[in-house]
């Protein structure tokens, strides 16, 4: 990855859920104009299936992604580069000898019924 690339991720998730399912936003900030990705267990490590958008903000990607409770592995593929989250506090290592970051998505009780939570 070029000394300049900037890397920051924040994972969030919102009350919105679909068939128990929990809406976690994935965001990332890279060169404008990058290709960028989120590849997981969660997608079959499919650089494909979760293409980041620039937002209005020139750099930074984000993407909403569904996902059932529980723990996934994950990374990001910037330029056909994978790097794992540098702000995920939970690593995993993988078989091709780096870490994987992990995402832990739960559902916590709320005033309205359940609310999906998700922390890396």
């Amino acid at each position: 990855m070029p000394p300049n690339r900037k890397l920051s991720k924040q994972v969030k998730s919102s009350s919105g859920s679909t068939r128990g399912r929990c809406r976690v936003r994935f965001a990332v900030d890279a060169e404008p104009g990058s290709q960028v990705a989120v590849a997981g267990n969660f997608n079959a490590w499919s650089p494909k299936k979760h293409v980041l958008k620039e937002t209005g903000n020139p750099g930074h990607f984000e993407r909403l992604v569904y996902l059932q409770p529980g723990d996934y592995q994950y990374k990001f593929v910037i330029d056909g580069h994978w790097s794992a989250d540098p702000n995920c506090p939970s690593f995993t290592p993988n078989e091709f000898g780096s870490f994987n970051s992990v995402l832990h998505v739960q559902r916590t009780p709320g005033k309205k019924g359940p609310r999906p939570q998700a922390s890396a």
